[in-house]
């Protein structure tokens, strides 16, 4: 091309089989005669201007991961096919573009406005697709014409190993159709079953299922612009519009929400997505949209607009059964509505781990009667549910601690008399009143601190203060047990 400078020819390396060799080569470099997988130095001895880049495996990897975000706008079903490629299931998709025809050229025309050169082929299966477009010219590829197109390719359009391949060329089986005319069971005999099924693949005998990196969302809603858009009061507005269209069909499934998803295709290929999460089943498009406005206030550094979004799609990936509630006249919704409210808008600025609820357990040792969850899982069906380790209506301490801690008793009443004295924290405390001993087993089908029992004392020292303290164990000729703090009385 007239007034553009020559280079020399672009190539990466990489350690293979204790060997640097090169791993990936632009066409002036492949014209001059180079190969993949050859020696480093057998390149640069062969042509000593040529230009080489150590690969970076973690940055192709993100980029092919950016692509195949990018991909999600034309299907839900995009799998990773090794490190230079990827899998479409377009299957009922084609018509919104279209036709197949219409979407391939839309794929590889934006592809290459984004600076890549790429091939893509459709066909009736992944393993002609994958044929077509690698060793063939690509396009949409007829049912009717498939063994046809197939025939004519390499048969390393198989993806059988390198050594197969070596093997078949020598045989001089060197196209898929001198395979598809030899007799099968030979073949088989010869080089394995493998070598068939991925023919048979190919040919779309066999069934061949891609694996999306991402699950399918159980309702999708999205909207294409005409014109990008940037601020975030535009982007809500929008949000809250498509949650208008996403609320009627979980209406019509009588289901509603608990994981949403908002996914911003950026015009230069980048692609968003924020994911806020209820506490309950929503299907209110208002509240789904407070919930994305929290978010977005979180991760308002990180979203960077460009020069807009033209697509925006709200997923559900999550749901659940709604069961509908009469409002009053004052149209506020009955119930723990605030609290649910509250719950999500919290944990939507500041993460889903900052709220914790707490679940009772069938347990009378009190470090594990309860356990903490994240708040947007709460039930508000167990709010009435008794604590199993509080049947007896006695006295809890306002503050339990985390791990009991151990404490020096002095001048204890034996065998079941609470001590005179204690010290805790390097502190020591008279003991003024007690009450106790409760005692507490551990569960006999757990092997819990050599099964020994609790005996908790309600202490009361001079100064004031209400601690709850326990023996562990009972003392014997050759035992002498230990005492432990696990709470402070208000």
């Amino acid at each position: 091309m007239a007034g553009r400078p020559d280079h020399p020819p672009l190539l990466c390396s990489g350690r293979r089989d204790n060997a640097v060799r090169l791993t990936a080569l632009d066409e002036l470099a492949v014209e001059m005669g180079l190969r993949q997988g050859q020696g480093l130095a057998e390149a640069r001895a062969i042509h000593p201007a040529i230009d080489v880049a150590e690969e970076d495996s973690a940055a192709d990897g993100a980029l092919l991961e950016a692509i195949a975000d990018w991909c999600d706008r034309y299907t839900p079903l995009v799998a990773l096919d090794g490190s230079d490629g990827l899998f479409l299931d377009i299957t009922g998709c084609a018509h919104l573009f279209g036709g197949e025809q219409v979407l391939l050229d839309d794929i590889l025309l934006r592809l290459f406005q984004m600076g890549f050169k790429v091939q893509g082929a459709i066909s009736g299966s992944p393993g002609l697709s994958w044929a077509a477009s690698r060793f063939g010219a690509g396009g949409v590829i007829a049912d009717s014409a498939a063994q046809e197109v197939l025939e004519a390719l390499s048969v390393a359009c198989l993806r059988i190993e390198a050594d197969t391949i070596a093997a078949l060329n020598k045989l001089g089986l060197k196209r898929v159709g001198d395979l598809i005319s030899m007799p099968r069971a030979p073949l088989a005999r010869r080089f394995g079953s493998h070598v068939l099924l991925r023919l048979d693949q190919a040919l779309g005998h066999e069934e061949e299922p891609i694996s999306p990196r991402r699950p399918v969302a159980f309702l999708s809603v999205e909207r294409k612009l005409a014109e990008a858009i940037q601020a975030e009061e535009d982007i809500l507005e929008l949000a809250s519009r498509i949650a208008q269209s996403l609320c009627s069909s979980l209406e019509a499934r009588g289901a509603g929400g608990r994981v949403f998803e908002l996914v911003l295709f950026r015009v230069d290929g980048r692609v968003f997505r924020i994911v806020a999460g209820a506490s309950r089943p929503l299907r209110n498009p208002q509240r789904i949209a407070r919930l994305f406005a929290e978010r977005l206030k979180s991760v308002h550094d990180e979203l960077d607009a460009g020069f807009g979004f033209e697509l925006l799609r709200l997923n559900v990936l999550q749901h659940d059964s709604y069961e509908a509630s009469q409002d009053n006249l004052l149209e506020k919704a009955s119930g723990e509505a605030p609290l649910a409210d509250l719950i999500d808008r919290v944990s939507a600025r500041l993460g889903d781990d900052v709220l914790q609820a707490f679940q009772f357990r069938e347990s009378h040792i009190p470090e594990r009667a309860v356990f903490a969850y994240p708040a947007l899982g709460h039930d508000a069906g167990n709010e009435g549910r008794q604590n199993p380790a509080d049947t007896t209506g006695r006295e809890r301490p306002l503050r339990l601690l985390p791990r009991p801690e151990p404490v020096e008793a002095f001048a204890a009443i034996v065998p079941d008399g609470p001590p005179s004295r204690f010290r805790w924290r390097r502190v020591l405390h008279d003991v003024a009143r007690a009450e106790g001993p409760e005692r507490i087993s551990p569960e006999w089908w757990l092997d819990q601190e050599a099964g020994q029992e609790r005996d908790y004392f309600k202490l009361e020292v001079a100064s004031g203060h209400r601690f709850w303290v326990y023996r562990q164990g009972h003392y014997s000729s050759d035992y002498r047990p230990t005492w432990h703090m696990h709470g402070i009385f208000a």
